[in-house]
């Protein structure tokens, strides 16, 4: 870059690949850490509560019964990934949202979905498929993405997402229904709709 001192360079360099680091979760320093809820049952390993390890046991990364909504599986605890089940009833709607932390992979077991994501500006491609039972998509990190049941019978999809905490940020409850809500002016021009209309909207999300 001409003229700039060239530890200048290096030091952007540096800050730029330590944001996107710290973008994922970081790389254990154990083999595992099974989550606990307890914290007299635990020891305390690298910032978090895990099961003592002498005492940690094939069953903590079994999880049985996934054809009915069950609980996390705590043998996952500090390995980066997480697993979702995603029950959609008669024309049921995951809005549209994103995981800024995480890639998604999703896979039908039942019904029909219809789903999609958006690229980033300025673009914005929509690639959309209608998805049947083993049938597979991947929804890249942070892309707004969305999924619908198009049947009027039940549905149900594996979410796996690459990251111990993907985060969720539903589009429409973040923009009208936000805490205190966004300046009326802002989203009124944003959205290119008169007051009243994000008034109502904000009625629907607050």
């Amino acid at each position: 870059m001409k003229g700039f001192p060239n530890y200048l360079v290096a030091l952007a360099l540096m800050a730029l690949a330590c944001s996107i680091a710290s973008a994922y979760d970081p790389a254990p320093l154990q083999d595992f850490c099974v989550a606990v809820n307890s914290s007299t049952q635990a020891v305390f390993v690298n910032g978090k509560f895990c099961k003592d390890p002498k005492l940690v046991i094939a069953n903590d990364f079994l999880f049985r019964g996934l054809n009915v909504p069950r609980d996390r599986i705590l043998g996952l605890n500090t390995l980066g990934i997480s697993l979702a089940r995603l029950d959609f009833a008669s024309y049921g709607v995951n809005p549209p949202h994103t995981h800024p932390h995480a890639t998604e992979i999703l896979v039908v077991v039942e019904g029909t979905l219809y789903v999609g994501f958006v690229t980033s500006n300025p673009k914005n491609r929509l690639f959309t498929k209608v998805l049947n039972a083993g049938d597979v998509f991947v929804f890249p990190i942070g892309l707004i993405h969305f999924q619908f049941n198009v049947r009027k019978t039940n549905a149900v999809a594996f979410a796996g997402l690459g990251s111990q905490n993907p985060g969720l940020i539903t589009i429409a409850k973040a923009v009208f229904g936000s805490n205190p809500l966004i300046n009326l002016d802002v989203l009124s021009k944003a959205f290119q709709v008169d007051k009243d209309v994000i008034k109502y909207l904000e009625k629907q999300f607050g």
